[in-house]
């Protein structure tokens, strides 16, 4: 059985036990915040969900935040968390799929599609007074399979050469007021203000205020027009990190865009440098 984009808290706790699902938790705050997202999922997580720490699992010799991994230490953290190439896998986060749709995203780079994000994430799952438990699952190692797909990431270079020949339409996820240069930057030395021809669409806009699930289709496509992303126009994500990023692409897979990359470096690279051109 193929996973749709998208699953359902419904959906989940039907199919929560299944031989071949695995429920990932991808919980993930900014270090401005001082939470613990590790301590939060041993408090409580959806029953056999494994921990997927975007802080551990990247790449470890560069020195910006969760870079994605080659492609064997992406199979090798994946396989370690009892996951195995045939697997279907549903990932859930925080609010606003924080940073399940970053993980969601990392799945597809490696190649493997049959991966879904949870729809409200843990916050839904808890106020529908579904199931938890508590302690860290300890799971059977199993052999996971990774192939990078170069088309679903950029990096540096194409976004330089990109702002010259502006064949990509870049969407930055961060705030209206990061995009501008009226906010500050929650990590220290970012200059502000965005890369040079992006639109700004703030991640939040994609969800219904009052439960953080996704809106529909029709939805979305109003929201990404409004935003002008132009509907026949290659489309590249960007954010702050790289993690809200994935959940414009997330969107995107939604309404019939299946290939949008993200720009792994985000602002992180772009804005903590002085040889990259910037707009305010």
């Amino acid at each position: 059985m193929s996973l749709p984009t998208v699953v359902t808290t419904e959906w989940l706790a039907a199919h929560l036990g299944e031989p071949d699902l695995r429920a990932i938790d991808a919980t993930w705050y900014l270090p401005t915040l001082k939470r613990d997202a590790r301590a939060e999922y041993v408090t409580a997580h959806v029953p056999g969900a494994v921990y997927f720490d975007i802080d551990a699992i990247k790449d470890t010799s560069n020195p910006l935040p969760h870079m994605l991994p080659d492609a064997d230490s992406f199979a090798a953290a994946v396989g370690a968390l009892g996951i195995a190439a045939g697997d279907r896998v549903v990932v859930y986060g925080q609010k606003y799929l924080i940073a399940s749709a970053r993980v969601w995203w990392s799945f597809r780079v490696f190649g493997h599609d049959q991966v879904a994000v949870l729809d409200g994430g843990f916050p839904k799952w808890k106020a529908e007074g579904r199931p938890v438990e508590s302690g860290a699952v300890t799971p059977q190692p199993r052999r996971f399979a990774a192939r990078l797909r170069p088309e679903l990431v950029r990096d540096l270079g194409r976004i330089r050469a990109n702002v010259d020949t502006r064949r990509e339409q870049v969407v930055d996820a961060r705030s209206h007021g990061r995009f501008v240069g009226t906010e500050p930057e929650p990590r220290g030395g970012m200059r502000s203000g965005h890369i040079p021809g992006s639109v700004c669409l703030p991640y939040d806009r994609l969800f219904r205020p009052e439960d953080g699930t996704l809106l529909p289709a029709a939805a979305l496509r109003e929201v990404f027009g409004k935003a002008g992303v132009e509907a026949g126009r290659p489309v590249v994500t960007t954010c702050g990190s790289g993690v809200s990023a994935a959940v414009l692409a997330l969107g995107l897979h939604v309404v019939g865009r299946p290939e949008v990359p993200v720009y792994d470096g985000s602002w992180a690279e772009w804005g903590g440098r002085t040889d990259t051109p910037v707009e305010i």
